[in-house]
């Protein structure tokens, strides 16, 4: 991956809907050049896919939270991280260092939802006890992450 890759990555993150005419004349190739790159960059996966980023509240899902999941002596990360990942709520998750072995994003419409939410997340086999931050305001989110490409400039 050079430059120019990385350069085709940020303006994907972008705008992910973008044409490869469009991409060409940002990063100073051809449309088939970039159709080429961006076929080379999907087949490696390094770009494993795209979708629409929608605002939660307009859906329905106005309450956000950070639930850090703190396990058993005897818990399996594994089995704990498929367990979470059937919890339609459960929007993203991370491992970490730390007493806990994951932080999740919750999301969901109410605060009675997100009650009833802890309550699944607590009955899963290996969950010892869990730790909730509700958001308050989302100031900035999803954004694309450029550092990848290098400081500005910087072909």
């Amino acid at each position: 991956m050079d430059a120019l890759d990385r350069q085709i990555i940020a303006a994907l993150r972008e705008n992910g809907r973008a044409t490869y005419a469009d991409l060409g004349r940002k990063v100073g190739l051809s449309a088939s050049a970039v159709h080429e790159r961006v076929g080379k960059l999907e087949a490696t996966g390094v770009i494993v896919g795209y979708h629409a980023v929608v605002d939660p509240s307009a859906v329905g899902l106005g309450v956000t939270a950070l639930v850090s999941i703190h396990p058993t002596d005897t818990a399996d990360d594994d089995e704990l991280a498929v367990a979470l990942a059937e919890l339609v709520e459960v929007e993203s998750c991370y491992r970490v260092a730390g007493d806990e072995s994951f932080i999740v994003k919750v999301r969901v419409a109410t605060v009675d939802d997100l009650e009833r939410s802890l309550g699944r997340l607590r009955r899963i086999q290996g969950v010892a006890r869990t730790r909730t931050t509700v958001v308050l305001s989302t100031r900035f989110e999803g954004r694309p992450n450029t550092a990848a490409a290098g400081p500005p400039g910087d072909a």
